[in-house]
């Protein structure tokens, strides 16, 4: 069996999100120790953020006059979307910045669709992918900031809409309770999110065991 993992975080060992991923793989890899890993950490190693529009530039060049750089970052757009296409399963650990999609995660993203076969390309049609997102404050129903999570749903529609797969949820708020002081009120939140979001990715990673 064959996982694709993706890791986005910039707060390296510090990283909530990884954290949580790091649960679900444990709960997985007890049970299936063979399993094959394919890793991208877009945190550490982030991708080109021109090699997007110079991949689009390369589909629609004739292969006699595409130059280094187009056939370099379409090359790179194509190996992607295939890591995708050849999972079994994916675990998807994407945190929210600043409101949104995280930069990477977006280029990551922008250059699996160019190097698909289509953009509407089902590439994990069918099979299983945990998402993993956390959010460092609080966007429930009632806080200052509801509807400022432009990250979740843009992952679940891309996810599970646009590539198909079988979606497996995980979110975590108030992460930066003990962190930023002005949230020292929420640390009792914070402790109860982390730990239901703890047992959701175990439980998770137990599930896409036995799958």
């Amino acid at each position: 069996m064959s996982v694709l993992r993706i890791d986005a975080s910039i707060q390296g060992p510090r990283s909530a999100s990884s954290e949580l991923a790091d649960l679900a793989e444990a709960e997985f890899t007890a049970v299936r120790a063979d399993t094959t890993f394919v890793r991208r950490h877009l945190g550490t190693e982030p991708l080109p953020s021109d090699a997007w529009a110079t991949a689009i530039g390369a589909n629609f060049t004739p292969d006699e006059s595409k130059t280094d750089e187009q056939r370099t970052a379409q090359n790179l757009a194509r190996t992607v979307a295939a890591e995708l296409r050849d999972a079994d399963a994916a675990i998807l650990a994407l945190p929210l910045y600043n409101w949104g999609v995280s930069q990477h995660v977006k280029t990551w993203v922008d250059l699996v669709l160019a190097g698909a076969e289509s953009p509407s390309e089902r590439l994990l049609d069918g099979r299983p992918a945990i998402v993993l997102t956390t959010r460092g404050g609080g966007y429930g129903p009632g806080t200052p900031r509801e509807g400022w999570d432009h990250n979740t749903a843009y992952l679940r529609r891309i996810v599970e809409d646009v590539w198909g797969a079988e979606l497996t949820l995980i979110e975590r708020e108030l992460t930066l309770a003990g962190v930023t002081p002005a949230m020292d009120p929420f640390l009792e939140a914070a402790e109860l999110l982390k730990k239901a979001a703890h047992e959701a990715a175990v439980t998770a990673g137990r599930e896409l065991a036995d799958r």
